[in-house]
């Protein structure tokens, strides 16, 4: 028997106008149910492509049907990360504690050196893709990565804990091409709470088996 489990939309864990004035309804509406859908979409008609190859129903051009899983599979993840990686202002933003805010200050040497470093890698980002706050489970350290596009999301084995989204869907809205602008409002919104759970999962799971 062949068959492969779909993906579904998740619902945002706050209402689409949750998150103003640092980033408007409109935008969250659109990067919902617009865009972070169409991953959802994508990924499952790869899938479904997938299926009936596997059943000698049709051809496929796999290199094709592989790029498109790995390009909306990986938009959906991320985006799945990114909804509660933020929550609204008075929720969010401000800075972090326990764990999370011990590896940043061992690692960074605080937080706005921190912040500084991630809001730069968020503004550079070569045309569209995402800033990534990541645990390495093998030496279980803080990395900060720029992801392109979607399909580069699985970077040597590291766990996304923070996302930033810089597609221009994310913010053009509102801050039109200012990206940096966006960035910068980006942290009065973010869930550290969200991040610290994420951390702590991260490090509780069994490390990779081909690593000592």
């Amino acid at each position: 028997m062949v068959s492969f489990q779909r993906y579904e939309l998740p619902p945002l864990p706050y209402n689409y106008d949750a998150l103003e004035p640092y980033i408007i309804k409109d935008i969250m509406e659109l990067h919902h149910k617009k865009h972070h859908n169409s991953y959802v979409v994508g990924a499952n008609a790869a899938l479904e492509k997938l299926e009936k190859h596997l059943k000698g129903e049709i051809q496929i051009d796999v290199r094709a049907v592989m790029r498109d899983f790995s390009f909306n599979y990986a938009g959906h993840i991320m985006h799945t990360i990114f909804w509660p990686n933020m929550a609204p202002p008075g929720k969010g933003g401000g800075t972090p504690g326990g764990r999370v805010a011990d590896l940043i200050d061992k690692q960074f040497g605080g937080f706005e050196k921190f912040k500084a470093l991630f809001s730069q890698a968020a503004k550079t980002v070569e045309g569209v893709g995402w800033a990534v706050l990541a645990v390495d489970p093998i030496t279980s350290e803080l990395r900060i990565l720029q992801v392109e596009k979607h399909n580069l999301l699985m970077t040597a084995g590291l766990v996304p804990i923070l996302v930033i989204d810089v597609w221009e869907h994310a913010y053009y809205l509102q801050y039109k091409n200012d990206r940096a602008s966006y960035v910068e409002n980006w942290w009065n919104v973010v869930n550290w709470s969200d991040v610290e759970r994420r951390l702590e999962k991260a490090l509780n799971n069994a490390k990779p088996m081909y690593f000592p």
